[in-house]
């Protein structure tokens, strides 16, 4: 099943199988960094009226919420690199992320829970054919409409833009705490005047006219 326009109907999700596993990736459209996806399971017993879309927080309560969502709930975050982005694409790339992810909160809680029993909610138009096993119901802009395609946007913002500020440190000049990888003007001029580095995707447009 597939939400088909940009309006979102919460009643198409009253007969699909629980639990709801949210899904969501940050890093698509940076021009340095890794892609970082974050799944979450949440955990009824603890309220999430809080979780929004990770991009509308101030940093401060984004970072206070990704410490309840790791204290209370179900997750794990999958990555791909730089070299895999320039490899294989951005959007396999994504996916990668995605299956990773999902992958590594099967082992954490495979004790507990059945994940393959209930439904992954993606953010985003596409399925994850590396999880075709699962039941997967992709969202528009799910980040707005469910809380843990939400929460899983928050754990996977978080854990990126700390790498981006590590990052910083090797190569104070380009100015990644601040725009953690993403395509702002005073990026491109960094690339510009002091040429790619190892952390830049080489395939990309900014990036490549540069090397």
């Amino acid at each position: 099943m597939t939400q088909k326009n940009n309006t979102f109907n919460p009643k198409k999700l009253k007969d699909l199988p629980v639990p709801f596993i949210g899904i969501d990736e940050v890093g698509r459209g940076c021009l340095a960094g890794p892609v970082c996806a974050g799944v979450v399971i949440l955990n009824d017993k603890f309220p999430v009226k809080h979780f929004l879309d990770s991009k509308t927080l101030t940093e401060e309560k984004r970072e206070a919420l990704a410490l309840e969502i790791r204290a209370h709930h179900h997750w794990a975050l999958g990555w791909a690199s730089v070299e895999e982005v320039d490899e294989i694409n951005i959007r396999q790339a994504t996916f990668l992320a995605m299956s990773r992810a999902v992958r590594s909160l099967e082992n954490k809680i495979k004790d507990q829970l059945n994940m393959k029993s209930g439904t992954l909610l993606i953010d985003g138009r596409d399925r994850v054919s590396e999880l075709k096993e699962y039941n997967q119901f992709p969202i528009i802009k799910g980040d707005q409409h469910m809380r843990c395609i939400s929460a899983a946007s928050i754990i996977a913002k978080v854990a990126r833009d700390q790498l981006m500020a590590e990052l910083a440190k090797e190569f104070p000049v380009y100015g990644f705490e601040k725009h953690k990888g993403y395509a702002t003007e005073i990026h491109r001029v960094a690339i510009e005047n002091f040429k790619p580095t190892i952390h830049h995707r080489k395939t990309f447009g900014g990036v490549k006219e540069h090397l």
